[in-house]
């Protein structure tokens, strides 16, 4: 049976009901609320410029190190950008297996018990992981990275010589990579269950297997949702603090070797095990390493997004 025509009349309750105080109350409050976004990052912002005005137009020779702020801020740049890097290629992959396990594979008492424990991962503390990191994981991994150098220390990344204590920047990625795990599971997770049914049963109906409907079925769906499951785990590597904290020790170097007694740490790292005893000109400088931090993890957000909405089109 057809659905009656929208009459003259009806049309013209809908129009009113978009002028109901209701309605006007709940769109102000979101305006609102994006508006009170807006003036927050862009406080922020004004903050950060201001703060590292004198930094930036300082004399080099009183910046620490004496020898600018771009010497400075770049090595903590490198080290910033290279542990979230080790985290996301870590954690991606393994955090999309875990949610298409958890969506497509597994029982569904199994799954739930799985997704509670995921969810559970998201909300342990950081400084908990740094220390499991410092403690555990830094000591569990001094073994294998003497078997790097030995075997594969023709690689530069592993050219050594191998820190004894375990705590290096490959360490400090991996336990990135754990608590960026979670965040990269869950949104996953959701997505891949948000794959229309009839999509799945269609590929199956015509032969495939289980993978190859996934592959040809439900990855390319959720592919745009987990890219940017993935930017906002690099986010998450971007800005933390104590968990690197814990595991490296402040060192203003650049270099690729991952296993090294010597590593570069992170913008992060360096401002909270520095700012209590800066001030002046070298409180500045910390505040001007975080602007650095701010643009570019703005301009991750930006790609993220970038990357997304081409997807999206192309779908």
């Amino acid at each position: 049976m057809s659905s009656p025509t929208p009459t003259a009349g009806d049309r013209v309750d809908i129009e009113r009901g978009a002028t109901r105080p209701g309605d006007k109350i709940f769109s102000g409050t979101a305006t609102g609320a994006g508006v009170v976004i807006l003036l927050v990052l862009a406080g922020v912002a004004a903050f950060l410029v201001g703060q590292s005005l004198p930094a930036i137009t300082a004399d080099p020779s009183e910046i620490q190190g004496g020898n600018g702020l771009v010497a400075y801020v770049w090595p903590f740049v490198f080290g910033t950008v290279l542990a979230a890097l080790i985290a996301l290629l870590v954690a991606t992959p393994i955090s999309v297996g875990i949610a298409l396990f958890i969506s497509h594979f597994a029982p569904r008492r199994l799954a739930q018990t799985l997704g509670y424990l995921v969810d559970l991962l998201a909300a342990v503390p950081s400084i908990v992981y740094g220390i499991w990191g410092a403690v555990v994981l830094s000591q569990a991994a001094a073994p294998i990275y003497a078997w790097l150098e030995e075997n594969l220390g023709f690689i530069p990344l592993f050219a050594g010589p191998a820190s004894a204590t375990g705590r290096t920047i490959l360490t400090a990625g991996l336990v990135l990579a754990v608590m960026v795990l979670p965040i990269v599971t869950a949104i996953s997770r959701d997505i891949f269950l948000q794959t229309p049914r009839l999509h799945e049963e269609a590929a199956l109906a015509l032969g495939a297997t289980r993978w190859e409907m996934i592959k040809y079925s439900v990855i390319p769906y959720g592919r745009s949702g987990v890219v940017s499951a993935s930017m906002l785990g690099l986010g998450r590597a971007l800005g933390e603090t104590m968990a690197v904290a814990l595991v490296l020790s402040v060192s203003n170097v650049v270099t690729f070797n991952l296993i090294s007694t010597t590593n570069p740490s992170t913008i992060a790292a360096n401002i909270a095990l520095n700012f209590p005893e800066s001030y002046g000109i070298n409180l500045n400088t910390l505040i001007a390493s975080g602007l650095a931090l701010f643009v570019i993890t703005f301009l991750v957000n930006f790609a993220a997004r970038w990357i997304v909405g081409r997807s999206g089109a192309k779908a």
